[in-house]
C-alpha cells in the first residue's frame, strides 16, 4: 500500500496528518520526540532531520513524504541546519524514489515591491533569506538533474485555529482572547497575506495527489484577499465580543532593541516583511488546482475562538 509520511507535526504537519486521516490514508509521523496522541492507525518513527542515516530509515518505505519541518528562529543555527536537513532528505528520497512536498516559505525571495510569484530571482540578502535561497537550489539542482521528485508549496506568515506561533496568533488573537491589546511587532495597518492553516494542508493534499509534471517545482500558496493585521485582528476580536485594540513596536526601534533582546535581533532583518504591502500572486495553482480559500470572515473568528 502507498504510504506517506508527515515529517514534523507542527500547525501544518497537524493539520496535513488530520486531512489525510480524515480520507483514510496510510501514514506515518517523523520527528525527534513521539507526540502525545496520534489518531489511531498513524504510525510513528523517531528521525532527528540532522541525521542523514535517521531520515534515511524514516523514509525508506514511504512513497510520499510531507516536508513540514521547522527550526528555532536563529540565524546562526539555522545557516547549518537547513541545508544540512535538505541535504538529508533529498539523498533519502532519491534513494527511496519518494515523492515530496515541501511546506516552505517566501523569505528566499528577499525584499519585493511587487506581488510575489514564483519565477522571482533568489536573494543572497540576509542570514535567514540567504539560507532559505541555498537550501532552495539544493532541491532545484537535484529536480532538475532528474534525482528527486519535489513540489514546494511556497507560504506566506500563516494563522489559524491554535496556532500559536504566528504574527497573529499568541500576540495577536490570544492576547484579544485574554481581554488584552494585541501586540504587533510590525505595523498594524500594511497590507499583508496570511494563510490559513486549514488551507494549506488542502493545498499540501492537491500536490500529493497530483502527477509528476507538477513536481520539480515551486508554487504559491493561494491566500484571501489583502487585509491589514489591523482588519484581521478586528474580526476575531468582534467574534470574542472585545474591543479591537491593537498596539505595535515600530520597526525602527527592533535594531536597537535587539541588541538586548535575541529574538528582535533575528526579527530585525526581516523587516522588509512588514515595511511595505506583502502579497502574494498564487495565479500558478489557482490555475492548476483551486482557489477558494477560507476568507478571514470565517477563519479569523474560528482563530480567535481558539485561544478562548
Amino acid at each position: 500500500m502507498n504510504e506517506t509520511l508527515v515529517m514534523g507535526l507542527g500547525p501544518v504537519g497537524r493539520a496535513v496528518m488530520e486531512a489525510l486521516v480524515a480520507r483514510g490514508d496510510r501514514l506515518r509521523v517523523a520527528q525527534r520526540s513521539q507526540p502525545k496522541e496520534l489518531p489511531t492507525g498513524v504510525g510513528f518513527t523517531p528521525c532527528d532531520v540532522l541525521d542523514c542515516e535517521a531520515v534515511r530509515r524514516a523514509i525508506e518505505g514511504a512513497s510520499q513524504l510531507v516536508l513540514a519541518i521547522g527550526f528555532p528562529y536563529d540565524g546562526k543555527l539555522w545557516r547549518t541546519a537547513w541545508p544540512a536537513a535538505m541535504r538529508n532528505v533529498v539523498a533519502a528520497a532519491e534513494a527511496a524514489g519518494t515523492r515530496v512536498v515541501f511546506v516552505d516559505d517566501m523569505y528566499m525571495l528577499g525584499p519585493q515591491d511587487a506581488p510575489l510569484t514564483e519565477d522571482m530571482p533568489l536573494t543572497d540578502q540576509g542570514v535567514k533569506p540567504a539560507v532559505r535561497a541555498e537550501v532552495t537550489r539544493i532541491w532545484q539542482a537535484a529536480a532538475a538533474a532528474g534525482r528527486l521528485k519535489l513540489a514546494a508549496l511556497r507560504c506566506p506568515d500563516f494563522y489559524g485555529p491554535g496556532v500559536g506561533l504566528s504574527h497573529i496568533g499568541d500576540a495577536g488573537f490570544g492576547r484579544l482572547a485574554q481581554g488584552k491589546p494585541a501586540f504587533l511587532i510590525a505595523p498594524p495597518d500594511m497590507p499583508h497575506d496570511f494563510a490559513y492553516v486549514p488551507d494549506i494542508a488542502r493545498a499540501v493534499l492537491s500536490l500529493l495527489d497530483a502527477p509528476d509534471d507538477v513536481y520539480g517545482q515551486a508554487w504559491n500558496m493561494p491566500c484571501a484577499p489583502t487585509r491589514t493585521p489591523r482588519e484581521i485582528l478586528a474580526l476575531g476580536a468582534a467574534a470574542l465580543g472585545v474591543a479591537p485594540k491593537v498596539r505595535a513596536l515600530p520597526l525602527a526601534v527592533l535594531p536597537l532593541l535587539g541588541l538586548a533582546v535575541p529574538m528582535l535581533r533575528e526579527i530585525a532583518e526581516m523587516r522588509f516583511l512588514f515595511d511595505r504591502p506583502y502579497r502574494v500572486d498564487a495565479r500558478k495553482f489557482a490555475a492548476r488546482f483551486w482557489s477558494d480559500v477560507t476568507p478571514f470572515e470565517v477563519g479569523a473568528p474560528a482563530a480567535a475562538r481558539s485561544f478562548r
